[in-house]
């Protein structure tokens, strides 16, 4: 009763495998009836296209019926001259009718009308012989259509369309038969010996079996269909007779089942019918299962797939059976992984090396036969699955076998890479193989590259699950797939996370030379191909997500081995150069794809500088102590070369670069001569204007002399140069604000006003942000405006020099507490009232209003100032000279800076009075 169980458990499996199968039949036919309906529609579109022009000239033909159809207008005479025009035209209307002008000879008029002439014929549609015309830009790319709705629509035909109840009877009387058995089995109905039972069921077996052989011609779907259920009943009539009776011996057993399914395997071919081949393959490979002792004997389990696998191969000499192939090769290495895993020791290796070649030589073959037996140029030319995947997994299984023998494993990528390499070489010149060449020669380069860290270390996987995502994702573009793109994603990111799990593994010993560094390389190489690919193939927004993801593996790659293996003073410098060279690759690449991306990661790579030189700064006191002088000089070299080449790039990405470019350089000097001010032990003001001169340099080079600076985008220096300007003028405004906290120690040096170092450079970079803001357009906010601004922070910084002067010679200590000091607030109330003195007579004497009133508000502030403050300090001297020289220079301004006239043109009188 168990058996029979058994027996109707499998009966109900084979129904989805069977489902499974009219799936994946009816997904092929989908696809070639799409390239159909695509092809069709071209052909539409272009005869609709001819049958347009021809209506289009023969309503033109209809509107001229004087205009004969072939022969050409004769040229209109030309005009007279403007002087000759009227005399002629007199004479011309004067004539008789019947006179002809001078050039021409006179024509004899004809008796009657002529005819009216036939209109041209109607340009007939092309032969069917004759190629269609070519249709306009490249045909529509029809997207992939959705999984469940295929599998929806699938199972619907299947159950409407063929000879659907056959289908369904057989799939039925299948299960019908099984539980028919064990019913009459525990009613006790069967009294008679099991011999004779089986034997019973095997002959009806037999019997159907040869009627649906005979009805292979009138009813193929029916003698198909009964065909298949009937070698499915023998198979379980074997099964049941060694498992669940011991009637038969394992040998005989194995035997008739192996008889079976090359029965099936040989209907299958001569009737041309995948569905049949595929049952008897998935009943050859389950048979081990059910027939199994228990013994876990391997060699006889992969002798008995080779001999399945030798039929597979047999067929795909004669049909090309995609399906049919892909089932082997899931069966086969699927059950040797599940073997290896559960019960592989070392010493089996000798036993299953050779099968693990067999197979791999078997699935190798195989594709060429697929694309030996598909019409050239045909679109699913390439068993993707098998000629990636099996390279993948066999590769895989036999870095199991071997257990951590790194240089073994590099030796077989070596083999591999030379296999596919001597394929793509045989194969480049044959029609039919050639798309196998590309996928071979990138499965030749992928092994190739694979030995480098498989030499050095075992962490294969990783690199083998980039490699294979990445060769995926460009044959998906290639044949328009999305299945193995979905793959490629997947296995790139599996690469990731398998890199991520085996790390860190063994302490590496040698920097670069090892596998940690390698395989991170390698899944950055990956993903920069996959970029490529989708970029060549016109997806740029998919190519985006592929080209950070490589870059990002890059970037990460180099800092881990710097951090690894470089000591943490020097480290800075050694990422400069590494910096310095990708971008430098970044900019070769560039040039010859011209992808934004790849010009912003060149930006991004100048731009690094400038936050290195600070970390070179930080670890050992200036960028070019050290290994920063040579790592700079690198910077120099290849940076320049960077920039050279994005002269023709086109969007803001040279502008953003020629910026970064600028900007590293003054960083770096100027943090070298601050601390070249350090050293040397000079004041505050000497620091900070040193720090800050090559940037005051660079402000005036783009103020004054841009060809300076303009190298290496020298044409097209102009389109970002204002902007670049106001971007350092606002820095220096910024370092401007900066300095006025500081007292401007000018030691070793005595402190002068203005003959200071930080007063000689505030007034350069006041100077030079009032060149810049002169320069702005007429009528904007900031040309308006500038004028009052730099009197505003030329005010400040009078002031500024003001306290520094009570701080060095009045001994005034700096800080908030020295606004309490009398002499602080004399000095501020003397040199404001005289800056507001010279702003009265010089806006009265020259007429400008503005500047009068400015004046004029100073001295409201001082005298407030007066009133509120320095009243405090009238008890001492300096109060009160602050009050007289106030009241006296008010006095003198009364009589020499009278109100300036209103209007722009008047003058006043001498007795102060406005006309």
């Amino acid at each position: 009763m168990e058996g029979l169980i058994v027996l109707l458990v499998l009966a109900v499996l084979l129904v989805p495998v069977l489902l499974v199968v009219a799936l994946v039949l009816i997904a092929g036919l989908r696809s070639r009836v799409a390239v159909l309906e695509n092809q069709v529609a071209s052909l539409r579109t272009a005869r609709s296209t001819v049958s347009d022009t021809g209506a289009t000239l023969a309503k033109a033909a209809a509107m001229r019926p004087d205009a004969p159809p072939s022969v050409a207008p004769a040229p209109a005479p030309r005009s007279p001259a403007p002087e000759q025009a009227a005399p002629e035209q007199a004479a011309s209307e004067q004539a008789a009718p019947e006179q002809a002008a001078p050039e021409q000879p006179a024509r004899p008029a004809p008796a009657t009308p002529p005819p009216a002439p036939m209109p041209p014929p109607l340009p007939r549609a092309p032969a069917a012989a004759s190629s269609p015309p070519p249709v306009a830009g490249p045909a529509p790319v029809r997207p992939g259509p959705d999984p469940l709705d295929v599998l929806v629509r699938a199972v619907k035909r299947w159950f409407t369309e063929g000879n659907v109840p056959v289908k369904v009877g057989m799939l039925v009387l299948f299960a019908g038969v099984a539980a028919l058995l064990k019913y009459a089995s525990d009613q006790g109905w069967m009294s008679f010996p099991i011999q004779l039972r089986l034997a019973g069921v095997a002959a009806a077996g037999l019997a159907a079996l040869v009627f649906g052989w005979r009805q292979r011609e009138r009813r193929r779907s029916f003698g198909l269909s009964l065909q298949g259920g009937a070698i499915g009943v023998l198979l379980l009539v074997v099964f049941a007779a060694f498992k669940l009776y011991p009637l038969l011996p394992p040998g005989a057993a194995f035997a008739l089942s192996i008889v079976l399914v090359a029965g099936a395997g040989v209907l299958a071919v001569a009737q041309n019918s995948v569905a049949l081949a595929i049952l008897g393959i998935l009943a050859g490979f389950l048979a081990p299962l059910w027939l199994s002792t228990g013994g876990g004997n391997h060699v006889a389990l992969f002798g008995y797939y080779a001999v399945l696998n030798a039929a597979i191969f047999a067929i795909a000499w004669w049909r090309p059976w995609r399906a049919l192939n892909l089932l082997g090769f899931v069966f086969t290495f699927g059950i040797g992984t599940l073997w290896g895993v559960l019960r592989y020791r070392s010493e089996d290796f000798a036993s299953t090396e050779p099968f693990l070649l067999l197979f791999f030589a078997f699935y190798l073959l195989i594709p060429i036969l697929y694309a030996r037996r598909r019409p050239a140029g045909h679109r699913d030319l390439v068993d993707g699955c098998l000629v990636f995947g099996m390279p993948l997994v066999a590769f895989s299984l036999q870095a199991g076998l071997l257990e951590g023998q790194r240089m073994a494993l590099a030796f077989c990528a070596l083999g591999l890479a030379a296999i596919y390499a001597a394929l793509a070489w045989a194969l480049r010149r044959r029609e039919h193989f050639a798309a196998l060449v590309a996928p071979y020669a990138v499965l030749a380069v992928g092994f190739a590259t694979l030995a480098v860290p498989l030499a050095l270390s075992a962490q294969a996987t990783a690199s083998v699950f980039a490699l294979e995502g990445a060769a995926l994702a460009w044959l998906g573009l290639r044949q328009q797939r999305r299945l193995p793109q979905v793959a490629g994603v997947l296995l790139q990111l599996a690469a990731a996370a398998s890199f991520m799990i085996g790390y860190p593994g063994a302490a590496p010993t040698m920097a670069v030379a090892n596998a940690g560094f390698t395989g991170a390389l390698l899944i950055a190489l990956a993903g920069f191909a996959s970029a490529w690919s989708y970029w060549h193939a016109g997806q740029r927004p998919q190519s985006m997500p592929y080209y950070l993801w490589g870059l990002a593996w890059w970037c990460g790659n180099g800092l881990n081995e710097i951090d690894r293996f470089i000591a943490a003073e020097q480290r800075a410098d050694v990422v400069l150069m590494c910096v310095a060279a990708s971008t430098a690759l970044a900019a070769l690449f560039q040039r010859r794809i011209a992808a934004p991306a790849l010009a912003w990661t060149v930006v991004a790579g100048l731009a690094a500088a400038l936050p290195l030189a600070l970390a070179q700064d930080a670890a050992h006191a200036h960028p070019f102590a050290g290994l920063g002088a040579l790592a700079w000089a690198l910077y120099a070299v290849l940076g320049g070369y960077a920039l050279h080449g994005m002269r023709k790039q086109a969007g803001p990405a040279p502008g953003w670069a020629h910026a970064a470019w600028l900007a590293a350089w003054p960083l770096a000097l100027g943090l070298g001569l601050h601390e070249l001010a350090l050293r040397l032990q000079l004041g505050d003001g000497w620091r900070i204007a040193l720090a800050a001169l090559p940037w005051l340099a660079v402000a005036a080079a783009l103020q004054w002399r841009p060809a300076w600076v303009a190298w290496p985008l020298t044409q097209r220096f102009g389109q970002w140069r204002a902007p670049l300007q106001c971007g350092f003028l606002l820095l220096l405004a910024i370092v401007f604000l900066a300095g006025l906290k500081l007292p401007g120690n000018s030691a070793p040096l005595p402190w002068l006003p203005l003959l200071n170092p930080l007063d000689l450079f505030q007034v350069a970079v006041l100077v030079v942000v009032a060149a810049g803001m002169r320069a702005t357009p007429v009528g904007s906010t900031l040309h308006t405006w500038r004028m009052p601004a730099v009197a505003a922070t030329g005010f400040v910084l009078v002031s500024a020099i003001t306290l520094r002067a009570t701080h060095h010679w009045g001994s005034v200590e700096w800080g908030a507490g020295m606004f309490s000091s009398s002499l602080v607030q004399t000095a501020l109330t003397v040199v404001w009232s005289m800056l507001g003195v010279l702003g009265w007579i010089f806006g009265s004497r020259r007429g400008q209003r503005t500047l009068w009133l400015a004046g004029a508000v100073l001295m409201a502030v001082v005298l407030a100032k007066l009133v509120l403050i320095d009243r405090q300090h009238l008890g001492n001297l300096l109060g009160i000279v602050s009050f007289i020289a106030y009241g006296l220079l008010c006095t003198a301004v009364g009589y020499f800076a009278p109100a300036p006239p209103r209007s722009p043109g008047s003058r006043p009188d001498n007795t102060g009075e406005v006309a």
